[in-house]
Parts: C-alpha cells; structure tokens; sequence
C-alpha cells in the first residue's frame, strides 16, 4: 500500500486514520478465514474431521458472519459508526485468541460462531465509515483500496500457514488474531465518528425502505453478494484442501495457494481504478464475468501450469470483483440507513457462504468430481452477474443524501 500515491485523492488527515484503522481491521479479518482454510487441512488430520465436519466448521463460522452483519448495520445507524466498529474488533480478536485453545470440535465450533460475529459486523461498518468520510469523486476508489487489505490478511495467512503451521501447529497461528484489540485501543484515540453521522438528523431507521423506495437496489445488491460469497467461500475455504485432494502435499498446496493469493493484490488495484474509470456497473459486471469463466478454468484444470494460471486469475478478478461490490454497496442507500442496507445484503449474501463451505463438504464425501463442483460455482455467477444487470443503478455520480 506504501507504493500508491493517495496524496490529492481527499485524504485528509481524519480520512488517513480512518482509512488505515479499518484497514488493519480488515487486514486481521481477512488474515482469519485465511487461515481457517488452512488450519482445516491440520484438523482434518489432528482430530480426524471428515469432509463434512470440515464443511461444518467453515459454515458456522460464516453463520455468526451473516448474524453479525444485520446487526452490526443496523446498530451502526443506530448508535454510529465508531462504536460498532470499536466493539467488533475487541469481540473478533478476544475469540479468535481464545481459539487457539480449543481441545475438540464441538467447542471450535462455537468459538468460530461467535467470531463470526464480529468479523461479519465489522465489514459493512469499516466500509460505510470509509465511504462517509471520503470525498464524493474519491470514495469509490477508497473503498475499494480498503477492500485491498483483505488482500493483504490472506498473504499473512499464508504465510503463517507456510512458515509457523508445520513446524508450530496451527494454535500459534491462530493465537496472532489477538492483535485487533490492540488496534481497537489505537481507533479508540484517534478515530472520530463519521461526519455524516454526526451531522445528519437521525431519523427513524425503517428497514422495509429497503424492500419499497429502494427496491430495485437491494434485489441487484442482494443477487451479486449471494452470488459472490456463495462462490468465494465455497472454493477459497476448500482451496488447499482441492489441492490436496488433487496430489499435492500439504507444504505444496499452502505454497500454490500463497502464489495465487499474490494475483488478489493486482486485482484490487484495478478495480480501483476502473470504478472510477468505467463506472461500478461496469467494472463489477467485468470482474463478476471473468470470475465464473476462470473458476469453469479452474475445475477443469489438469496440469500444475494451468491449475495455478487459472486459479491466479480467478483470485485477480474475484478479489477485484469483492472491492468493486463494497464500494458499490453503500453508494445505494441514504445516510440513515446506509449501514443497515449494507449489512443486511452482506448478510444476506453470507446465506450463501454459509451453504458453501458445507455442500463442498457434502459434494466432496459422495465422491463428485471437482469440474462439477466449480460448474456449479461458475453457473451461480452467472446468475448473479445476469441480475445485477437488469437491475442495478450505476452509482458513481448518484448522491441520495
């Protein structure tokens, strides 16, 4: 993030802080479900999970992630942005820290469903305080330079999963999750409520505007987050364990996952300035298409050479689609209940991440052939990307108070 250069991009010094705490915030959450991919390779062996039970695992975690995010945007328009924010980090780091303990599956389980919670009420909140806080003609590009660190958490994962899970197991590397207390206790100082909120007259929150005056903005929001968390949690949770499954060792499926996660970072930064650039319709549409066709890629691949071509492409623009969304999500609803419309597509969408992970698992155990597996991912896409383009607003120059 050094190399880029946001001086003249409406970065003044309250947006500098804001932008860097949520961004370390995301950084963290990102680095988490990095990692439950990856320590459910260890557990599967540890504890002798079976596909099933793996699935399970990464499905409560996004139970509490679809849970968190209807009530961390409601509450952010309820009581503001700060405070939700400042919690969920404390909630997410003290569970995840807490993880590192756990002596059996049953007692994961519920750890993992409760910092699904924080970690689903954080992003929609991170991302609306961001958009708040930027300027008009800046703030798509904010946003999704944000969503950029997600980037950033799946590489610290990786790494983590490279270098300290083999030769330390997977409890040191979870333990590192501690680390959003301490940035809770830095936001805490320096990080002020968004101006928006301040100085908006809060009336009432009324959800149902969601499904009437805002009707056709949350059937297109709601259709793309389904369909993307739908696909990106049912294959990047079971990334290595596909590898695997494929012939690789545990060391070679963490390496080839690391080198694919590397495409992530690229596909950021071009969807940060192609929603400038193009607009977010277009930019999300692209990057939504070319999601679908590089995971029909991935399915079918055989060799090595194609398997990581194609899965470095599908991170590159699945990532790139994930940023455009969150910048495109808020831009559709005024101040008042902007987090809420945030949070309950988010949630809605985490419907999907939760069914993901555990079909997989399903899919997996009745002995389904991968190609099928991805079609399915690639036709879900679709799907989104066709209903998104008969009912999504472009956004970029739209101001609805």
């Amino acid at each position: 993030m050094t190399s880029i250069n946001i001086a003249g991009t409406g970065f003044k010094s309250e947006l500098r802080k804001v932008f860097w705490a949520a961004g370390f915030g995301w950084m963290f959450d990102a680095m988490d479900v990095g990692l439950l991919s990856f320590i459910l390779v260890a557990l599967r062996k540890e504890w002798g999970l079976t596909a099933q039970e793996a699935g399970l695992l990464g499905t409560v975690n996004l139970v509490g992630m679809a849970i968190g995010a209807v009530l961390g945007g409601y509450l952010a328009d309820r009581f503001g942005r700060r405070p939700v924010f400042l919690f969920t980090l404390v909630a997410f780091g003290a569970f995840s820290f807490i993880s590192s303990f756990a002596t059996g599956f049953s007692l994961m389980l519920l750890i993992r469903f409760l910092m699904g919670g924080g970690l689903g009420a954080e992003l929609p909140v991170a991302s609306t305080l961001v958009s708040e806080y930027a300027a008009p003609e800046t703030k798509g590009r904010m946003v999704v330079l944000l969503e950029s660190f997600w980037a950033f958490g799946w590489l610290l994962a990786a790494f983590l999963a490279y270098f300290v899970i083999p030769s330390y197991g997977w409890r040191i590397a979870v333990a590192v999750g501690v680390l959003p207390i301490l940035l809770a206790l830095l936001i805490r100082r320096e990080v002020k409520e968004s101006p928006q909120f301040r100085m908006k007259q809060q009336r009432r929150i009324r959800i149902r505007e969601l499904f009437t005056s805002y009707k056709r903005e949350t059937i297109a929001l709601w259709a793309v987050w389904f369909a993307i968390a739908f696909s990106y949690y049912g294959m990047f949770l079971w990334l290595p364990s596909v590898l695997v499954d494929k012939g690789f060792t545990m060391i070679q499926s963490f390496r080839y996952v690391l080198l694919m996660t590397l495409a992530q970072l690229p596909g950021y930064f071009t969807a940060s300035y192609l929603v400038e650039k193009w607009g977010r319709k277009a930019t999300l549409s692209t990057f939504l298409f070319l999601s679908g066709a590089m995971t029909l890629g991935f399915g079918f691949s055989q060799s090595t050479g194609t398997l990581l071509l194609t899965g470095a492409l599908l991170s590159f623009s699945n990532l790139g689609a994930w940023g455009a969304l969150y910048a495109y999500t808020p831009e559709n609803y005024p101040t008042a209940i902007r987090a809420a419309g945030s949070g309950f597509a988010a949630g809605f969408g985490r419907l999907g991440s939760v069914a993901a992970p555990y079909l997989v698992g399903v899919l997996v155990q009745a002995k389904i052939g991968y190609a099928s597996i991805f079609g399915v991912f690639a036709a879900v896409f679709l799907i989104g990307t066709i209903t998104f383009l008969a009912y999504g607003i472009e956004t970029k120059t739209r101001r609805v108070g």
